[in-house]
């Protein structure tokens, strides 16, 4: 890596919460600033240096034909490439498009559906070209982002977690809402990050940080229906941040719901 290394941070289908995140570093940021040379960065800079970087932060997921082509030119260009947020990790809450009928969603929200070019799903960075670590949420941990960017930069392995939200509700001391409260909860399932948030304030997890490794939605199901989840209460848990992730997906298949229906209690597996 260069004596003073090049950051990139490129935007594709998203909200901008995840480029925020490190934004909001506040004071760390001027340690990152001052340890990198930000050459592309446009939600926080109007410099626009030419590659090659020694490290790209992707945020969003791949929607149209123009954004497979960039994504390439961007992994030509980058030593280390890095997607952070659910959008770029597992194809974002606009994946739910996935499996119905794009074509038909244009009609009805342009007035000029032929001047609008979509691909039929939206998928992660990850479909397309390899990628070198991930920050999952929605938005990503800033903690966990520092500690990325910090690891990159000394040259060592980044400590990210990979097991799920329930240790970090025992080490909150937070009691588990799924056993006391009964109250439905992907806490099991879903990988850490957030410093369980939700449960924290009496509200089970929504998966915001995708499957941790391992995870078995199938075994956790019946507890989720034990808490009065439906089939089509379930698909719908399962389908929101990180509706596309293959687990979650799985998931929301075996409850019997299309992407594209509504679904009712009962509705048998399509």
């Amino acid at each position: 890596m260069a004596a003073t290394p090049t950051l990139a941070v490129w935007k594709f289908a998203s909200c901008d919460g995840c480029q925020l995140s490190l934004l909001n570093c506040e004071d760390e940021l001027l340690a990152v600033a001052g340890a990198v040379r930000i050459a592309h960065f446009l939600e926080a800079s109007r410099e626009v240096a030419e590659g090659p970087y020694d490290i790209s932060l992707v945020e969003g997921s791949v929607s149209t034909p123009a954004d497979v082509a960039r994504i390439h030119r961007i992994r030509e260009e980058s030593r280390i490439l890095v997607t952070i947020g659910a959008c770029a990790t597992a194809g974002g809450i606009q994946a739910l498009r996935n499996g119905a009928d794009v074509d038909e969603f244009r009609r009805v929200v342009y007035a000029r559906p032929e001047y609008v070019a979509t691909l039929a799903e939206s998928t992660p960075v990850s479909a397309h070209v390899s990628v070198d670590h991930e920050l999952r949420g929605c938005p990503i941990s800033r903690a966990q982002l520092l500690e990325l960017l910090g690891a990159l930069l000394a040259g060592r392995r980044p400590s990210l977690p990979t097991h799920s939200v329930c240790f970090e509700c025992k080490l909150r001391g937070t009691a588990c809402l799924l056993v006391a409260a009964r109250t439905p909860c992907l806490g099991p399932v879903t990988q850490a990050g957030c410093g369980a948030l939700c449960p924290a304030y009496g509200r089970g997890c929504y998966g915001c940080f995708g499957p941790a490794a391992g995870a078995d939605p199938d075994a956790l199901a019946p507890v989720l229906r034990a808490a009065g989840l439906s089939g089509a209460d379930l698909a719908r848990l399962y389908r929101t941040f990180n509706t596309a992730a293959p687990a979650f997906r799985a998931a929301a298949e075996a409850a019997g719901v299309r992407p594209a229906d509504g679904g009712d209690d009962d509705d048998p597996p399509q």
